[in-house]
């Protein structure tokens, strides 16, 4: 085996999947992950839209009335964040761009666009710093 190559994890489990900012993420995991992101901001709707009354006036609602309507929707949305920032790092990495693209999904409006298009991008051929390929990541050397 070559010493100048570090080993990788060809077989990254789902802890590194939704929660490490490191490695590779290719497109068909990337979506599934957003998918899994979007049921679940889907299903906390779903709870806030049944739990209104009847007589609530639906043009003055707004983000904070979702908000205060349960008290861990904040830590959901808190968490779903993180979630979706690890997958964006992963797929620019995979894509051989820098993580630090991923600050797009703050910037409102461009965060649409910056998922859409980061997961549209083709993956870099052969191994880059972040990974020998898509859904792997380099692992530290044991010291």
């Amino acid at each position: 085996m070559n010493s100048n190559i570090p080993p990788a994890n060809y077989t990254p489990g789902l802890a590194w999947l939704f929660l490490s900012p490191f490695g590779r993420l290719g497109r068909q995991a990337y979506w599934m992950g957003f998918g899994f992101i979007w049921v679940v901001i889907g299903i906390a709707i779903r709870l806030w839209w049944v739990s209104l009354d009847a007589s609530t006036d639906l043009e003055t609602l707004t983000l904070a009335h979702f908000m205060e309507s349960n008290p861990l929707f904040p830590y959901l949305f808190f968490i779903l964040q993180w979630l979706e920032l690890a997958f964006v790092i992963k797929r620019c990495q995979d894509a051989g761009i820098t993580g630090f693209a991923a600050l797009l999904v703050f910037v409102p409006l461009v965060n649409l666009l910056a998922v859409a298009i980061f997961g549209m991008l083709p993956s870099a051929q052969g191994p880059n710093r972040y990974g020998p390929e898509a859904n792997s990541y380099y692992r530290r050397p044991n010291s």
